[in-house]
């Protein structure tokens, strides 16, 4: 790895931050100075000291965030604002995505890494990782649609869904309910709503896995996992 981009991630400010520190001669590698930004180095074996003081290697990130609605989960786009817009720049620098999506107008439960072999396990369709939502909807909800999520519905392009896990919270004209599902289709939980022929008016993830939103994140708020978060994971 280039020790400008290392020291960047680390937190000693941006590429032209870290440009002047290597030029100060603050820089050690193994105790020899160093001031090309370029300088490939092994983190496993090399040292590499600034101003005296080790620095700790740390190759993943992992952060869970509250998503608010109008930001899409996406690592760039010229048009919207996106999640990683939300994360400070030392977070930024360990360059993580969103693992998942969560549409533009849904809340909640996203984890942003770097780490791409998590991001695969949790993301396979093989490993049928569940997913809890919470929801209002236009609508009365019934027992009949709890069995017609248990059976799986039909969406309007004719694939049919694996079993969902409907709970009910509140059965009026503006219903409340729970729904876990271990698909990630687009739309999934809007479109299996249309499909018994009611509307989803609000919608935030709760859970994914084992892990579950922190309630005192506010909207657009994050945190980095803790040890024990990421052994859910796992």
């Amino acid at each position: 790895m280039r020790i400008d981009k290392l020291l960047a991630n680390m937190g000693y400010g941006s590429r032209k931050d870290v440009k002047k520190l290597l030029k100060s001669g603050g820089v050690k590698v193994d105790g020899t100075i160093v001031k090309d930004g370029k300088c490939q180095i092994d983190t496993l074996k090399q040292e590499v000291t600034v101003h005296g003081e080790i620095v700790e290697y740390r190759e993943f990130i992992y952060l869970m965030m509250n998503k608010p609605q109008g930001v899409i989960s996406a690592t760039e786009d010229n048009m919207h604002q996106t999640v990683i817009d939300l994360l400070a720049k030392e977070d930024a620098n360990f360059e993580p995505f969103p693992v998942g999506r969560l549409d533009k107008d849904t809340e909640g439960l996203l984890l942003l890494t770097n780490d791409g072999q998590l991001a695969h396990q949790l993301l396979s369709p093989k490993k049928h990782v569940p997913k809890k939502y919470y929801a209002k909807i236009q609508g009365v909800v019934t027992e009949a649609d709890v069995i017609a999520f248990q059976n799986g519905v039909i969406l309007e392009d004719g694939y049919e869904t694996k079993p969902g896990e409907l709970t009910i919270l509140k059965s009026d004209a503006q219903s409340e309910i729970e729904l876990i599902i271990t698909e990630g289709k687009f739309h999934q939980v809007k479109r299996m709503f249309e499909a018994v022929n009611k509307k989803v008016t609000y919608l935030k993830r709760l859970e994914m896995g084992k892990l579950k939103l922190d309630k005192d994140l506010e909207l657009g708020e994050y945190r980095e996992l803790t040890e024990e978060e990421l052994t859910l994971l796992r």
